[in-house]
């Protein structure tokens, strides 16, 4: 998700560098900390985030192609999408850099410790996501999936990230409406519509992505309260959270039943996503008996069975994809 954080200006104790005025070289930018590594740009793309929303997006274009693979067409559309969700996670990193210079685990990141320049993470993240929109179009040669590019990455940059997530504890919903954006942008780059098909993968995407996050934000609800975020756990409580999350993942179970019944996928998937599915709507009803220690476990334990069940499943769309005939 995953999802989440915000923004106005860095903290006057942050080293910035001059904003606006000097142009800065990647491979000499430096900091209060010293010299920026490859790696630190390499993370500043959030790559956990881009590989996981790669392999959901390589799923919704597998389901829609149905095993008959244009391949430099999706080498074109992986690329695009890949552009774009790292132009989106530059931005995220952008505008929270505020609040994660307040976080223990994100405040030694290259931004909120001052080794790099905002106003270059601000156009690092503008070219990216403007490279990837132009591969959707002028590569994959998909105006629908550059439209859903292009309103995914709004929707994360704008409405989540700059809006809703310092804001409101719907943060994680809105998060998971762009978060789910890759599956279609794959779908819809062969089929070029959206249909039953397109509708479904990203409902699989949108519903898996709230109850995967609050697990983490139940872990580490205290980071959160203390840089200001209001998510879930923090704003109402862990047991309000627990209700919101089987909510989730009780739906998630016919929607994938749903992508066997109208004939998407198989009946291999449909087994394993159903005996996934039950398995993790009866871990997230005992986490109602979880207090203290033991509910910092529990949300640990649903984190990591989050995390499966998306990769194992994603690896079962594309293994079991119904063949046209």
């Amino acid at each position: 998700m995953d999802n989440q954080v915000t923004y106005e200006n860095v903290s006057t104790g942050s080293s910035q560098g001059q904003a606006g005025t000097d142009a800065i070289d990647a491979s000499s930018t430096k900091g209060a900390n010293g010299p920026v590594t490859l790696k630190e740009y390499y993370r500043l793309v959030k790559p956990g985030i881009i590989y996981s929303n790669l392999m959901t997006a390589f799923a919704g274009y597998w389901v829609a192609a149905k095993w008959e693979v244009d391949w430099l067409h999706l080498i074109m559309t992986m690329l695009g999408t890949a552009l774009v969700m790292a132009g989106g996670t530059v931005l995220n990193n952008y505008l929270d850099r505020e609040m994660d210079a307040k976080m223990e685990r994100t405040q030694n990141r290259a931004l909120p410790s001052g080794r790099l320049s905002a106003n270059f993470v601000l156009w690092f993240g503008i070219i990216l996501g403007t490279i990837g929109l132009g591969v959707l179009y002028l590569g994959a040669q998909s105006p629908l999936a550059t439209l859903m590019g292009l309103l995914g990455l709004f929707f994360y940059v704008w409405i989540y990230t700059a809006w809703f997530k310092r804001t409101s504890v719907w943060s994680t919903f809105v998060g998971a409406i762009s978060g789910a954006v890759p599956p279609l942008i794959g779908y819809c780059a062969v089929s070029g519509n959206i249909d039953l098909g397109a509708i479904l993968v990203f409902l699989f995407l949108f519903l898996w992505q709230p109850p995967h996050f609050w697990a983490l934000g139940i872990r580490r609800m205290e980071e959160y309260r203390a840089a200001g975020f209001p998510l879930l756990p923090v704003v109402r409580g862990t047991f309000v959270t627990k209700i919101s999350m089987v909510r989730y993942v009780v739906l998630l179970v016919p929607v994938t039943v749903m992508l066997t019944a109208y004939g998407y996928v198989g009946t291999i998937f449909l087994i394993v996503s159903t005996i996934l599915g039950l398995t993790w709507v009866f871990m997230s009803v005992k986490g109602f008996k979880a207090n203290g220690e033991a509910e910092i476990v529990w949300a640990k334990r649903m984190f990591l069975f989050s995390l499966l069940y998306l990769t194992l499943l994603s690896i079962l769309m594309v293994i079991d994809t119904t063949a046209k005939i």
